[in-house]
C-alpha cells in the first residue's frame, strides 16, 4: 500500500490544476532569482574587466580562475556584512526602500523572450509593461533617500526623481516609434516582423535615431555613468544610499546592473531581432549557417553587445552637471523624439517600411 501513495499523489498533483498553476508560479520565481543572481555575479566581472581594459590594466586577476571569484567574494562580503539603520530614519521606508527597487528590476524580465517561445509572460503590452513597471523604482530611490534623514541622500533622491520622470519621455517616444512601424506591442510578434532583416539594418533613418535616443535615455534612466547624479560621489558621499550597507546596498547595486540587462535585452529585441538570427541578401550558403545558431545565443549575444556600449559610455564620457542633464533631454532628445515619430508615422501611412 506504501508504495501507491507516491504514484496516487502524483496523479492528484498532475491532474490538479491549480497545483498546476502553483507549480509554475513558484518555479518561474526561483528560475527568476537564480537568473538575476548570475547576472549581477557576471555583469559586475565583466564591467571590472572592461573598465581594465579600457585603462590599460588587468583588472581582477588573483580569486578564481582570471579573477572570475571575485565578484563572489565581495557579495558574499556585503552579505555577512552588518547592517546600520540611522537612529534618527524612518526605520520601516528605510528598510522598504532597496525591496522595491530590486522588485521593479525583477518584475521587468516578466515580457522578455529570450527565444522563441521561451518567456514568462507573452503579454500583448509588452513593450510598455517594461518601462512602467521599471519606473516605480523611482519610487524606492525617493523613499530611501527621505527616509535616510540625510541631506546628501535627499539630494540625490531629487536628482534622480527629476532625471527617471525626464527621461522616460524619450524612452517611451523611442518605443512607440517601432510599435508604429510594426503594429503590435508583443516583443513576439515585434520580433516576427525582422524575419526578413533586423529593423536597425533597414534601411530606415528614423529607426537609427530611434535606438540612439532610446540608448542615451535608458542610459539615464538607470543612473549610469555620464548621468548618475543622484549617486555622484564627488558631491553627494554616495548620494540616494550613502547610509546603506550590507545586503539593502548589495539590493541597489544588483538593480543597477538588472536594469541595464533589461534594457540592454529590449533593445535587442526591438532593433537586432531578438533571438532572429543575421540573414544577408541572397547569401542562402551564409543564412544557412546562421540557422544552426540557437537563439538563446542570438539573443544573449546582442544583448551583451548593447551592454558593452553602455559599459564603454561610462568610461569614457565625464559626468555631467544637473542643468547639462535636464537640458539634454528638454532642449535637444525630446524635440528630436516628437520630429522622430512623425517621421516613423508617415514612412508607415505612405507604405514605406517593409
Amino acid at each position: 500500500m506504501l508504495h501507491i501513495l507516491p504514484l496516487l499523489f502524483f496523479q492528484y498533483f498532475t491532474t490538479n490544476p491549480e497545483l498546476i498553476l502553483v507549480l509554475k508560479v513558484v518555479l518561474s520565481i526561483v528560475a527568476v532569482i537564480s537568473l538575476v543572481a548570475v547576472l549581477g555575479l557576471f555583469l559586475i566581472y565583466m564591467e571590472r574587466k572592461v573598465a581594465a581594459a579600457m585603462q590599460l590594466r588587468l583588472g581582477p586577476n588573483r580569486v578564481g580562475y582570471i579573477g572570475t571569484l571575485q565578484t563572489m567574494a565581495d557579495t558574499l562580503k556585503l552579505l555577512t556584512k552588518e547592517g546600520f539603520t540611522p537612529g534618527e530614519s524612518d526605520k520601516f521606508m528605510f528598510f522598504l526602500a532597496p525591496v522595491i527597487v530590486i522588485t521593479s528590476a525583477v518584475l521587468a524580465f516578466a515580457p522578455i523572450p529570450f527565444a522563441k517561445g521561451y518567456q514568462f509572460w507573452n503579454l500583448e503590452i509588452g513593450v510598455f509593461y517594461v518601462p512602467a513597471v521599471a519606473s516605480i523604482s523611482v519610487i524606492g530611490v525617493l523613499m530611501g533617500g527621505w527616509a535616510s534623514n540625510n541631506k546628501y541622500s535627499l539630494i540625490g533622491a531629487m536628482r534622480s526623481g527629476a532625471q527617471i520622470v525626464s527621461y522616460e519621455l524619450s524612452v517611451g517616444l523611442s518605443l512607440v516609434s517601432i510599435v508604429v512601424l510594426t503594429g503590435s506591442m508583443n516583443f513576439t510578434t515585434i520580433i516576427m516582423s525582422q524575419e526578413n532583416g533586423w529593423w536597425i539594418f533597414k534601411g530606415h533613418i528614423p529607426v537609427v535615431i530611434s535606438f540612439v535616443i532610446f540608448l542615451i535615455a535608458s542610459t539615464a534612466e538607470i543612473n549610469r555613468t555620464p548621468f548618475d547624479l543622484s549617486e555622484a560621489e564627488s558631491e553627494l558621499t554616495a548620494g540616494f544610499h550613502t547610509e546603506y550597507s550590507g545586503i539593502q546596498l548589495a539590493m541597489f547595486l544588483l538593480a543597477e546592473y538588472v536594469n541595464m540587462f533589461v534594457i540592454s535585452a529590449v533593445a535587442a529585441t526591438l532593433y537586432f531581432g531578438g533571438w532572429m538570427p543575421l540573414h544577408i541578401g541572397h547569401w542562402e550558403a551564409f543564412n544557412h549557417i546562421m540557422n544552426f545558431i540557437p537563439g538563446v545565443i542570438w539573443f544573449v549575444g546582442k544583448t551583451l553587445f548593447v551592454i558593452f556600449i553602455i559599459m564603454w559610455f561610462r568610461w569614457t564620457f565625464p559626468r555631467l552637471r544637473i542643468d547639462q542633464l535636464l537640458n539634454l533631454e528638454w532642449k535637444y532628445l525630446m524635440p528630436i523624439s516628437l520630429v522622430n515619430l512623425l517621421l516613423v508615422t508617415i514612412i508607415t501611412l505612405m507604405g514605406w517600411h517593409f
